[in-house]
């Protein structure tokens, strides 16, 4: 049942240049930079989005994922899913408004992967960017790069992803959309959904907690990911598998890596969710085409590269 709890809000991201980062976010993925503060973090967004910012980048002396964020409904719902993670035994912290800038109240929970997440409810909002909602146009102009429409998912890795998606799943209100189970039918990667998108929030198992793997974006059209790849070449950027098709989800999809070494994707289409479809399963045995459809074998680097 949905608890309220609507979209991902924000991932904070530790970078160790801040300007090569820009150029990575800003001029090439094609984020806007909405504002900066006073700690020297930027604040950015797709042109699509509603809420100031998406993205937020600290520098920092390793790089990562600080900590992803979902908005909820209302300001009762945040208090309400607070008090059953504390019930839960989940380590709750209160962070208040305006610790990021123009964003209120969150509350930081802790989960058994090592990851840091946040639920919130208040944000100023500043539309779409370049698009007024009257009467409004199909796109604006004057975006960059790969002109992301918005932050989508990310995938992290951890251990207990089974605890991790019962906090995700029976407190948060996700569905578990997609999974891949051993041959024991324990699932070694799960893909949950608080929307209709095919993920907002996936895990894989590893014993090593708190990781991130990746940080996706979304694009329009095929054609799009194909500009993306050229992009990529043009500007000589490590690039780790693609253009090509997942098996799970179905996205079509780059990968490619910003210069602290933070994996992004980019990509479009792929599958959707509601509350009454069947958990999509597949097998460990598949997984190089469920995660590489077309050339069905892994990539070690895919596997293996966290920050």
């Amino acid at each position: 049942m949905k608890k309220g709890v609507m979209r991902p809000g924000h991932i904070q991201l530790r970078v160790l240049d801040m300007e090569e980062a820009l150029a990575h976010y800003r001029d090439l993925i094609g984020l806007i930079e909405m504002d900066r503060d006073e700690q020297g973090r930027v604040y950015l967004k797709g042109w699509s989005e509603i809420d100031k910012f998406s993205v937020v980048l600290r520098e920092a002396d390793q790089p990562g994922l600080d900590y992803l964020s979902f908005k909820c409904v209302d300001e009762a719902t945040v208090d309400k899913l607070r008090t059953e993670l504390i019930n839960h035994g989940c380590t709750v912290e209160d962070i208040p408004a305006g610790e990021l800038k123009d964003c209120g109240r969150r509350v930081r929970f802790d989960t058994p992967t090592g990851h840091k997440f946040e639920l919130f409810a208040t944000k100023e909002q500043t539309g779409k960017w370049g698009i007024n909602p009257i009467n409004p146009e199909a796109w604006p102009e004057g975006l960059k790069g790969m002109k992301a429409v918005r932050f989508d998912h990310a995938l992290l890795y951890g251990p207990n992803i089974a605890g991790t998606a019962e906090i995700f799943i029976n407190i948060l209100g996700f569905d578990l959309a997609e999974q891949v189970v051993n041959a024991d039918e324990a699932g070694i990667a799960n893909f949950l959904t608080c929307s209709c998108k095919a993920h907002d929030l996936a895990f894989i198992e590893c014993p090593e907690p708190g990781k991130l793997h990746h940080a996706s974006f979304l694009l329009e059209t095929w054609d799009d990911v194909l500009r993306a790849a050229d992009l990529i070449s043009m500007r000589d950027v490590s690039i780790d598998i693609g253009p090509t098709r997942h098996g799970l989800t179905h996205g079509k999809t780059i990968y490619f890596f910003d210069p602290s070494g933070n994996r992004s994707e980019v990509f479009c289409g792929g599958d959707y969710h509601y509350p009454d479809h069947p958990t999509v399963t597949w097998h460990e045995e598949q997984l190089g085409k469920a995660i590489f459809y077309h050339d069905r074998v892994l990539n070690e680097r895919f596997l293996t590269v966290l920050t």
